[in-house]
């Protein structure tokens, strides 16, 4: 019963972030990106070039436009993605329509502005709803199909086909739309890849070091981060090397570089950027390194 009703509330908060997110995308557009006569790429690109042309509903056109491509989701992908695929394009051509009133507010009247913080507050709306698993039909789908079926990488096809829109409205309106357009094309994106890709970004650490063994220890006694040991051999003479992987937050990369340094300054180490770190230690919660050092010398000891 416990776990039926867990997983119940996960799905419930799911689809809260699908509305959630939906919610956001609109209140970018009708806020922000619709006053200024900004376009935004893909099939609410074309939705938005009608509506300035002839003043039909956005989010009307968005549903009619991606009736074929949730079709084409139900066909490639099967049933579970097509569902998700209807509840986002649903959802948000609803609320396209339902915020509407929003766009007389004029809550902003330089196109920059309204080109940036429309793009941020869209990219966090698509942002959380991929995070959900879900998306808003459009042309993820037709990417996800190309790349299906003629290998073709997805972001690739996505641009290519949101290009072909801002050269349709430099021809109907002027450069400065496009130019700006772009801005807020970009800058969706890129949002949309933070959220959606997790905003809490750890840090990754590679060290070789002959001096592995002691650079462990102090790593695990004063940052209290579990390190993991890798076997490595060397390219040129084929020796054994201990390879340290560590994964930590931003504030503590400086204590790992400065313990590396002080027992090995020739110490080689790699610092990268890392998403999505989960389980015991970062999203799971795990006993005190205190106690995790305690209960190892016990079980040790009597051995």
């Amino acid at each position: 019963m416990n776990i039926e009703l867990r997983d119940i509330k996960k799905h419930v908060f799911r689809y809260m972030q699908i509305v959630v997110g939906c919610a956001l995308t609109c209140l970018g557009f009708n806020l922000f990106l619709i006053p200024s006569h900004l376009l935004m790429g893909g099939v609410s690109g074309v939705a938005l070039i009608v509506y300035y042309l002839t003043g039909l509903p956005v989010g009307l056109q968005n549903f009619i436009y991606n009736l074929p491509i949730l079709y084409l989701a139900y066909r490639v992908f099967g049933h579970l993605y097509a569902v998700d695929t209807v509840i986002g394009t649903v959802c948000q051509s609803i609320l396209f329509d339902v915020t509407h009133f929003m766009v007389d507010w004029s809550i902003c009247s330089d196109m920059m502005l309204c080109a940036i913080f429309g793009g941020v507050i869209a990219g966090i709306g698509f942002g959380m709803v991929f995070r959900a698993n879900a998306n808003t039909g459009g042309l993820d789908v037709v990417g996800a199909v190309a790349r299906k079926y003629y290998s073709i990488d997805m972001g690739t096809v996505i641009f290519a086909l949101n290009f072909l829109v801002i050269m349709a409205s430099i021809a109907l309106f002027n450069i400065n739309v496009a130019l700006f357009s772009f801005i807020s094309i970009y800058v969706t994106a890129e949002l949309t890849n933070r959220v959606a890709t997790g905003l809490n970004r750890e840090k990754s650490i590679v060290i070789i070091s002959p001096q592995a063994d002691t650079i462990c220890y102090d790593i695990m006694e004063h940052i209290h981060r579990g390190v993991t040991f890798l076997d490595g051999r060397g390219g040129f003479a084929g020796e054994r090397k201990n390879i340290l992987f560590i994964v930590v937050s931003l504030t503590q990369v400086s204590r790992v570089k400065t313990i590396a340094h002080h027992h090995d300054p020739q110490a080689f180490m790699i610092v990268s950027d890392t998403s999505e770190v989960s389980g015991k230690g970062f999203t799971l919660e795990c006993e005190s390194y205190e106690d995790a050092r305690r209960k190892w010398e016990e079980t040790h000891h009597h051995v």
